[in-house]
């Protein structure tokens, strides 16, 4: 009996633990690569599954950034890589591949843009406006641990659309208001903030809008479709999903089993976490529980994401006609989490482009 409390108990504590690393905010940067060399406007990393992810990325390290390309070498431990752009790459040292090539803000990429306040219910979450001609506004929302700069790929393309760019933040990122316990709530209480800056851009001229989400955001849009009503809600013309958090059941299962962690145990963490927030999970499966309203989509997923599960991505794509859901899905081989854009540049801007000419243009 005695064992059997004992095992129970550090089953309690690992659940409780693995609840607290999904809902505890973090916005600190790890470096688990190593330069080894920079040489003849190369590269050099330690050779691991991630310095090895194929594309355009960014090579971040603490106080620097770099842009590296495609994979030129992967041999006797070593990935060799060009360095197209940024900072003096130093030797020897800790990096992280970062999906974001850009730093720190719209004028990376030449473009105006100014911070202004978006008034929540909790206070004020800064938001950054890249101006455009048309009157169809392009919000997005970053995903869970990201920011604002998930965002910055994209801009080029969206501004040669003509379409005004609002990148929000919200509870518990960096400048926003804490939520009232500290904790991240998935999407359950993060989309009334989506639900403010709707409003905000409403009143600031935009007469149509696209959500544009990645990871978690995509749960963030997709409670705010499902919850939200009147004229925030009827203006959304389009949404565009980038490797898109559609289930999270399916999510922590696939956590758990990337850290090897016994079978069932992300039940018990799932439990745990729905009894610490009050999260209903089942409206947050988006394949059997679609949202009440359903603009057009557009869905990216990478079939090398380990983060979040592809599979919830392509039943969706495979129930949507049934669901009268307009809905085009791309895959992209190879990509990780987040980083279509990355591996296949000019085929994502491409899909996104016909994509929003077709469904929100810029003058609606």
């Amino acid at each position: 009996m005695l064992v059997v409390l004992l095992l129970g108990a550090l089953l309690g504590a690992a659940g409780w633990y693995f609840s607290s690393v999904l809902l505890r905010p973090n916005h600190d940067l790890q470096y688990p690569d190593r330069v080894t060399a920079v040489r003849d406007g190369e590269v050099w990393l330690g050779r691991t599954r991630w310095t090895e992810q194929p594309g355009e990325w960014g090579l971040r390290w603490p106080g620097g950034l770099a842009v590296v390309g495609p994979v030129l070498e992967a041999t006797d431990g070593v990935v060799r890589r060009p360095l197209l752009a940024g900072n003096p790459v130093p030797p020897p040292g800790p990096v992280v591949l970062d999906a974001g090539p850009f730093d720190p803000d719209p004028s990376a990429l030449g473009l105006s843009f100014h911070t202004e306040p978006v008034r929540t219910a909790l206070g004020d979450c800064p938001a950054w406006r890249v101006p455009a001609p048309g009157s169809t506004w392009v919000i997005a929302v970053h995903g869970r641990g990201a920011d604002r700069r998930e965002c910055l790929r994209v801009l080029p393309v969206l501004h040669r659309l003509g379409l005004p760019v609002l990148a929000i933040s919200y509870r518990n990122d960096e400048g926003a208001p804490a939520s009232p316990d500290g904790h991240y709530h998935l999407g359950d209480t993060e989309w009334e903030d989506l639900a403010s800056a709707v409003d905000h851009a409403l009143r600031h001229g935009a007469q149509g809008l696209v959500l544009y989400g990645w990871s978690m955001g995509a749960a963030i849009i997709g409670a705010y479709l499902d919850r939200a009503d009147g004229a925030g809600a009827a203006s959304v013309r389009a949404v565009v999903w980038d490797s898109p958090l559609l289930d999270w059941r399916a999510t922590l299962r696939q956590q758990a089993a990337l850290r090897r962690l016994p079978p069932g145990f992300s039940s018990l963490a799932t439990e745990v976490t729905r009894r610490r927030i009050g999260i209903d999970f089942d409206r947050f499966d988006l394949v059997r529980r679609p949202p009440a309203r359903r603009p057009p989509t557009l869905v990216f997923h990478g079939d090398a994401d380990t983060a979040v599960p592809i599979a919830p991505s392509r039943a969706l794509a495979a129930s949507a006609p049934r669901l009268g859901w307009p809905l085009r899905y791309v895959e992209v081989p190879g990509a990780e989490h987040t980083a279509p854009w990355n591996v296949d540049r000019a085929g994502y801007e491409s899909a996104v482009a016909d994509f929003l000419t077709e469904y929100a243009p810029a003058r609606t």
